[in-house]
């Protein structure tokens, strides 16, 4: 059985449960920060640092400036400590990509709206989404329809993913998923003529930092609409909202041009509105403590965790400045910036950060590099290679840039 312990902003999901695939992970105790816990343990092993009071702002940030519903792209990290803080704080609808996913939030939130945005599944996974109540399906092409048909009741939701050659992201989803206008229009008219209610999905691609793209998007659904003759009961604006990579996420200039490109597109025919945020709502709620094993006479560094563990996306989504370095005591390393290598534990060569990263000449052997805004697919891509990946979740009342160092 699942244990809860109170916090200010109500139960948060602990024990074995919440820290599926971390054999290392405990919620004994709830610590004011990282730097407490690092003082009080010396962990040798990665730690993952969860911030429940900072999902539930980054929550109601969305909540209070979206202009419609807001649901938790699961993949992003799948917890059941995150999924029952959203839920607490009210998002209690969930993009899911799986059966997997599914029975997930159906076990933490059984009372969850789910949405299967996930375009391409195989029959079993169609009939494992219709056992489970899913409330809307996306699909991509007439196949992913003709499998809905007769397995899916009618009535039920099902968006057309559109797929643009839009820029502004740090990778475009387009080349996997979604269909070009000119196919989205018939497609649009076979979910109607299929007894489904008709809807629009799209996805910027991820670590989208321009509002012009979800404009684009959503102009194009406009047209797209009105060609088809069908009027759009819902229009998924997808995720790809970004995340704090050092520059800040201005999501408030996203959701004004989205509500404002709504209302150009679509007029008194506006459609009710959907997000799937996952990287920006759950990122900045988890910090990650790798330590440092080694450092050769060059100067690069040997850490307890690299590519193959939770810092698997560094390489994909470019250099991460936001760290820390702090002694085994949580005292700050403070010296002059210096450029290091570093490199991940396993006996892999590829297993390293990309570039060099300016870091305190001070750091010593023993030390730890704390990475902020850690939440999205860490612990989601993490591979186990080479008997390295294993990780203990820690919560802690302030995380990242909330948190104290002294």
């Amino acid at each position: 059985m699942c244990r809860y312990e109170s916090t200010e902003f109500g139960p948060t999901l602990l024990g074995r449960k919440a820290n599926r695939g971390n054999d290392m992970s405990r919620y004994s105790r709830i610590w004011a920060t990282e730097i407490d816990h690092l003082r009080a343990t010396t962990p040798d092993h990665p730690v993952l640092y969860f911030s429940p009071e900072t999902l539930a702002e980054t929550a109601r940030r969305f909540r209070e400036g979206f202009p419609g519903l807001v649901t938790y792209a699961v993949k992003a990290n799948d917890n059941p400590g995150v999924i029952d803080t959203l839920a607490q704080v009210g998002v209690t609808s969930f993009d899911v990509a799986s059966p997997a996913e599914i029975a997930l939030v159906r076990e933490v939130v059984p009372f969850a709206t789910l949405h299967y945005n996930n375009p391409v599944r195989s029959i079993p996974e169609i009939d494992a989404a219709v056992a489970a109540g899913v409330a809307s399906y996306s699909i991509d092409g007439f196949g992913e329809l003709e499998k809905l048909k007769g397995r899916v009741p009618q009535g039920v939701e099902v968006s057309v993913r559109l797929a643009l050659p839009v820029k502004g992201a740090a990778y475009d989803f387009g080349a996997k998923f979604g269909e070009p206008p000119e196919g989205c229009v018939d497609l649009l008219r076979a979910v109607v003529a299929a007894g489904y209610v008709p809807a629009m999905t799209f996805h910027p691609g991820t670590q989208c930092e321009d509002p012009a793209a979800w404009a684009r998007y959503i102009e194009t659904c406009g047209e797209i609409s009105r060609k088809a003759g069908v009027p759009l009961a819902r229009l998924n604006v997808g995720g790809g909202f970004p995340s704090d990579r050092g520059t800040g996420a201005r999501l408030e200039p996203i959701f004004a041009e989205i509500a404002r490109a709504v209302a150009g597109a679509f007029g008194d025919t506006q459609p009710h509105l959907v997000c799937e945020p996952g990287r920006a709502m759950v990122a900045e709620a988890f910090s990650l403590a790798v330590r440092v094993k080694a450092i050769r006479g060059c100067g690069s560094l040997f850490l307890n965790d690299g590519i193959y563990g939770l810092l698997a996306e560094v390489p994909i989504m470019g250099p991460y400045g936001r760290m820390r370095v702090v002694a085994p005591d949580g005292t700050p390393r403070r010296g002059a910036p210096s450029p290091r290598v570093l490199y991940g534990p396993t006996c892999d060569s590829l297993d390293r950060l990309p570039g060099e990263v300016a870091l305190p000449a001070d750091l010593c052997e023993g030390d730890v590099l704390i990475f902020d805004g850690m939440g999205a697919y860490s612990t989601a891509t993490n591979t186990r290679f080479n008997g390295y990946g294993a990780h203990e979740i820690v919560t802690v009342r302030r995380g990242g840039h909330r948190a104290t160092q002294s």
